[in-house]
């Protein structure tokens, strides 16, 4: 094996492509706190590392305990496959994640030496959302409440801190902007969920896909998707935010490829591009907001 296939292979295990819900509450929190004159860059390089760390440590603890549970095969679309399909072992995926957790750690260490020491209560409730989605004997994933979880623990529980981490403190402003970045992060859950769900629902899952079904979860998309738009329209009108921010209407258009392919098709095959986008769609309207906060700092 060459090392460029080995290196295509370990960027798979990370799943790059949802890496997006750990990068952009962090953008968003810090680039929040910029707009108010507050900047601290090495906390926030090492909270960016380690939020990175902890999502791609939650994806291979999904893999590993998916495929021990027998759920994860050759030909399910959407896993990064790397026991399946390439041949990397059970306990190699274990290792990669507790490593990402022990590195995550270690930066979480110096993050709170530097602020304060009840951050830790925080992350530690992190790490065990990124162990109990997938392990554990009740795991979160299996339930209508994996959504909710990541939703929450991603995006204001991230939000939030990157947020006091640049400015020393926790602001309501702050805590709003979290709740579209929150549902958008969730939408990537559901979206995954709705395309798996005739696999899941064998393998003993309880998503909300599988309880609302298909055509309600499809409309339960729909609707994140319009009330993230709403909410950061109603926070301009409401003053709380700068007009800037209407900015991630340019964002919407993203929208639409995901909604439209979940509407037309069913089969897993066909929806996979459809997870992705809402993967994208999220980089767009958070990376979109981020630009906002800074140009209300550079352009009065």
């Amino acid at each position: 094996m060459t090392w460029r296939q080995r290196f295509d292979i370990a960027w798979r295990l990370f799943r790059p492509f949802t890496l997006t819900a750990s990068l952009v509450p962090v953008f968003v929190g810090s680039g929040l706190a910029w707009a108010e004159g507050h900047a601290r860059v090495p906390l926030f390089a090492a909270f960016l590392l380690a939020s990175v760390l902890i999502q791609s440590a939650t994806n291979m603890f999904n893999e590993y305990f998916d495929y021990k549970r027998g759920l994860d095969t050759h030909e399910m679309v959407g896993i990064s496959g790397t026991i399946v399909r390439d041949g990397v072992t059970p306990r190699t995926v274990l290792l990669i994640a507790w490593l990402c957790i022990g590195v995550s750690v270690g930066l979480g260490v110096f993050i709170c030496a530097t602020t304060t020491w009840w951050i830790a209560v925080i992350g530690t409730g992190c790490l065990a959302v990124a162990y109990f989605y997938s392990g554990g004997p009740w795991p979160l994933a299996y339930t209508p409440f994996g959504e909710l979880a990541a939703a929450t623990a991603m995006g204001p529980a991230i939000i939030l801190l990157a947020f006091y981490l640049q400015s020393g403190e926790v602001t309501g402003r702050a805590a709003l902007v979290s709740i579209p970045i929150g549902l958008l992060i969730g939408s990537i859950l559901l979206g995954n969920n709705i395309r798996d769900m005739e696999q899941d629902r064998v393998g003993g899952r309880r998503t909300i896909a599988i309880l609302i079904g298909r055509e309600r979860g499809r409309i339960l998309l729909a609707m994140v998707f319009t009330v993230s738009y709403l909410m950061v329209i109603g926070l301009v009108l409401w003053k709380d935010i700068t007009p800037w921010s209407l900015l991630v209407i340019l964002a919407a258009p993203s929208a639409i490829l995901p909604t439209r392919l979940f509407f037309r098709f069913t089969e897993p095959s066909n929806l996979h591009r459809a997870v992705k986008a809402t993967s994208s769609h999220l980089l767009s309207f958070g990376g979109l907001m981020f630009v906002s906060f800074l140009a209300s700092l550079w352009i009065r």
